[in-house]
């Protein structure tokens, strides 16, 4: 259940320390706490609550204020509640209205947070963050010019330059075309080993015997358990993987033995459904019901590339935990294929704007337009120029630039 409490930005002044003191105003917290926007927070939050059912929840402040604190520190969720529970300015951060020494949160329900906080709407939050810090940059800067020229002159030439309210009307047009966009695609690299198909195969073939262990567990002291060559698979594959440098056909070869073994495994769990006796396919567990069909497909890839003799096919699965993450080709000097969600960034005085994020890979020039007129929507107003960024190489960036400006 969701209960709303919009009580506004708190005042540090206002912040209860036990041992006497006050809070810093110029601390990064309260800067932080400043622009980020807690009325869309709480919208968002509150959609994936319900109003009138269940036990109340915490605070959205409190739940995207300690998601926020465990992104910018790399703390893990524990480190978080302590790390918070130590900390006066970010109890003051997360909505608390004095200082306690006891755990804010228990650490388990970080995990519920994220879900909450999806994708889109982590956006629409990132992007507010981002456009009040521009806006809280050029404010500070604007007054920190004014307060120059207002030194450099004096007040009576002030009064002379200062123009009237018609001409100021009249002189203050908003402008066509302002600012500098730079537009970037990168590559944002999962946390998975380095895929080879050997070794897919071995691991895929390894889940179908826990698969298969766990159909034949009803059938246990009935029938003997089917028999999978566990062992001599596993034999065949250490005698592959102590090659420093196998060769073409040695790498086919292994790859052939890996792909009989795994056809093998999957024929024996077709037989096990087939069976009434064994454990059926609505009892199995989501993560192995999950795992048999991403094992099935990464058969039919690598079968369909060892029979074409091509190392190429389409929504290729290079990993069986995250099936998800598909070998991106961005052409790197030392790096020609990367793995993890590509990514197209416009990046505005200092501050980076995701525009398109894939899994898949794509052609980043095609998304130049929308990029232009999304500038447009945020800023009120077009570029006057714009860069793409090119790697070439590790070490050396080059940048290719437009003058022109955009109608």
């Amino acid at each position: 259940m969701h209960r709303s409490e919009r009580r506004g930005q708190l005042e540090f002044p206002n912040f209860y320390l036990p041992f006497s003191g006050h809070l810093n105003p110029d601390n990064r917290w309260f800067k932080l706490a400043r622009i980020v926007p807690w009325d869309l927070v709480e919208e968002i939050y509150r959609q994936a609550l319900c109003e009138d059912f269940g036990a109340p929840a915490l605070s959205a402040r409190m739940a995207f204020g300690a998601l926020l604190i465990k992104q910018r520190l790399g703390l893990t969720d524990r480190e978080t509640v302590e790390i918070i529970q130590e900390n006066p300015y970010l109890q003051c951060f997360i909505g608390k209205e004095e200082f306690s020494q006891e755990p804010p949160f228990d650490a388990s329900i970080v995990v519920a947070w994220r879900k909450r906080f999806v994708e889109d709407g982590i956006a629409r939050i990132s992007e507010a963050i981002a456009l009040a810090s521009i806006s809280h940059v050029s404010k500070e800067k604007n007054s920190n010019d004014d307060d120059a020229d207002n030194d450099n002159e004096n007040p009576s030439e002030n009064e002379a330059n200062t123009p009237s309210k018609e001409a100021s009307s009249t002189s203050n047009q908003p402008p066509t075309n302002q600012g500098k966009l730079i537009v970037d695609a990168t590559c944002a690299p999962a946390d998975i080993r380095y895929p080879t198909d050997v070794g897919l195969l071995n691991e895929t073939r390894e889940k179908t015997e826990t698969i298969i262990d766990a159909l034949h567990q009803p059938r246990i002291g009935k029938t003997s358990r089917p028999r999978t060559y566990r062992r001599k698979a596993r034999k065949k594959f250490v005698a592959f993987t102590l090659r420093k440098k196998p060769h073409r056909t040695t790498v086919r070869q292994a790859t052939r033995q890996q792909l009989a073994f795994l056809r093998r495994n999957l024929k024996q769990i077709d037989l096990l459904l087939d069976h009434p006796e064994s454990l059926p396919l609505t009892k199995l567990s989501d993560p192995l019901y999950r795992s048999l069909l991403v094992c099935r497909e990464v058969f039919r890839q690598q079968f369909q590339m060892y029979k074409t003799k091509t190392r190429r096919v389409n929504d290729r699965i290079v990993s069986l935990s995250q099936p998800h993450v598909r070998p991106i080709k961005r052409g790197k000097s030392g790096r020609q294929t990367e793995f993890g969600a590509k990514l197209s960034l416009s990046v505005v005085n200092g501050y980076s704007f995701v525009d398109h994020l894939s899994w898949d890979n794509f052609n980043e020039s095609q998304d130049l337009i929308q990029q232009i007129e999304t500038y447009h929507q945020r800023f009120g107003f077009t570029p006057s120029r714009y860069m793409r960024i090119k790697y070439i190489a590790p070490a050396r960036i080059v940048r290719t630039a437009s003058n022109t400006a955009f109608a």
